[in-house]
């Protein structure tokens, strides 16, 4: 893409760049858990987006895409700062305090479940068997994650952690239609930069009001893990989503992105000694095959 270019990737480089994503965000669900031991979450959530802020404010300011954006793309910036990295970020933050990594990965991925409905009623997509047996299964899946053999319902602190994640994957399938509905002026690499600072802004009087006592333990691990989340796991794959979002379509984009959990998973239990508990593995396998029947439902119906 040429520094003044308006038009989407090739399908072939945003198939690239996913998979580079569905890596750096797999794995840094553990990253994620274990950085909650250094920084409060919300002050985590901030310098995570303060970080990767700037990252893209450099390389858009390298590729000559620094400009502000236009009026038309201005909702845009808004709500992807507001609610895909905000509140998307600090819910999944909070929600790891209570929730083990893996199965937060999960929970926060359900995100295509809540596309479909979504993009029923705003995109007028048309509703097929498929598409509602996909959408039965996949909340079948998320049944078997809250069974009361594999769920404490008594513990308050474990709904909240389950429901902030939940929430949080709500409101990212609301930013997966808004982009595919919305009519680009502006690159995602020149919108990048000024998304994040909308989240920055946001998240800045949250974190001083509500952890104004709260101190960071600077550590070598720390600082590692921070520069991880900012300018890869934040700046870079913010964008490279945005970017994978324009051109694949929004079926697939959700499919790929159930690979994040599986990822954050199998990493979790390497490295954190999480077990891959029968619960956890079966909502998964539920969910994913939801996402694939949905998929082949779409693909069917192109044909068709």
């Amino acid at each position: 893409m040429t520094a003044d270019s308006n038009a989407a990737v090739s399908s072939r480089t945003a198939a690239g760049l996913f998979v580079l994503v569905i890596v750096l965000w797999g794995v840094n669900w553990p990253v994620m858990k274990v950085g909650l031991a250094y920084i409060p979450p919300l002050h985590f959530a901030l310098l995570r987006m303060l970080l990767g802020g700037i990252t893209m404010f450099a390389a858009a300011a390298l590729a000559g895409q620094l400009r502000l954006p236009a009026r038309q793309d201005w909702p845009l910036v808004v709500s992807v700062g507001v609610f895909q990295m905000s509140a998307f970020m600090a819910l999944g933050f909070f929600g790891l305090l209570f929730v083990g990594s893996g199965r937060a990965a999960i929970l926060a991925y359900t995100t295509p479940l809540w596309v479909l409905p979504l993009s029923l009623w705003l995109l007028k997509e048309r509703v097929s068997i498929g598409k509602l047996a996909g959408f039965a299964l996949g909340l079948t899946g998320v049944a078997v994650l809250f069974n009361p053999a594999g769920f404490d319902w008594g513990d308050g602190r474990v709904l909240l952690g389950n429901g902030l994640l939940l929430s949080g994957a709500a409101l990212w399938a609301v930013q997966i239609v808004q982009v595919r509905g919305h009519r680009w002026v502006g690159t995602p690499l020149s919108l990048a930069p000024w998304q994040h600072a909308v989240a920055v802004a946001v998240l800045a009087p949250l974190a001083f009001y509500f952890e104004a006592d709260a101190s960071i333990r600077w550590t070598a691990e720390s600082i590692a893990i921070l520069a991880y989340n900012g300018p890869l796991a934040t700046g870079f794959c913010f964008w490279a989503m945005i970017t994978i979002t324009r051109a694949l379509p929004a079926v697939t984009t959700s499919i790929g992105s159930l690979a994040v959990p599986v990822v954050g998973m199998l990493s979790a239990s390497w490295w954190l000694g999480e077990p891959l508990s029968l619960t956890n593995s079966g909502g998964l396998a539920l969910i994913a095959s939801a996402v694939a029947t949905l998929a082949l439902s779409e693909a069917w119906a192109r044909r068709a």
